[in-house]
């Protein structure tokens, strides 16, 4: 009988740690900007990436306003609306429909987002993936986002940092 109650007992510890772990999620809330000077934005880094990110996050939401600056020095935004729950959502990003999923790594430190645009040029269905995962630094300044895509064009990857707005 003891040990059923020492067992019993062990399991609820256990499951109250893990419950109390899991709720421990980085909360990426706040505005970024783009730090060129620290980011790995070479010849093979992602065409697109964000000059400036606002982010909101609540419980598994996940709104992100993403300021992108063109050549031409023409600015355009796009809102993506996530769950971090990994279950797919359909946003418009850079007028394309875009299916995202988001899921926390295992510690909660970590954010991967997933997504696949299906769109024409020239006639042509074209695909094109990407992989974001966003870590943030200890002190909460800045946002590390390690990006990656794939299109016909070719595969891209880069290491993005972004410092947080005072």
């Amino acid at each position: 009988m003891k040990s059923t109650l020492k067992s019993l007992m062990a399991v609820a510890l256990l499951v109250s740690i893990t419950a109390w772990a899991g709720a421990q999620k980085t909360d990426f809330s706040g505005t970024w900007t783009l730090n060129a000077e620290k980011s790995a934005t070479g010849e093979g880094a992602p065409r697109r990436i964000a000059a400036k990110m606002t982010v909101e996050q609540k419980g598994d939401s996940l709104s992100i306003e993403r300021l992108f600056k063109r050549s031409s020095g023409e600015e355009t935004t796009a809102t993506e609306k996530l769950t971090t729950d990994g279950k797919e959502c359909v946003s418009t990003v850079m007028d394309r429909p875009r299916t995202s999923t988001a899921k926390w790594s295992e510690d909660g430190k970590s954010l991967t987002i997933a997504s696949k645009s299906v769109f024409e040029r020239d006639g042509n269905k074209v695909e094109m993936t990407s992989t974001e995962t966003w870590k943030l630094s200890e002190d909460g300044k800045s946002l590390t986002v390690e990006a990656a895509s794939s299109s016909p064009r070719g595969e891209r990857k880069g290491t993005f940092i972004y410092d947080k707005a005072k």
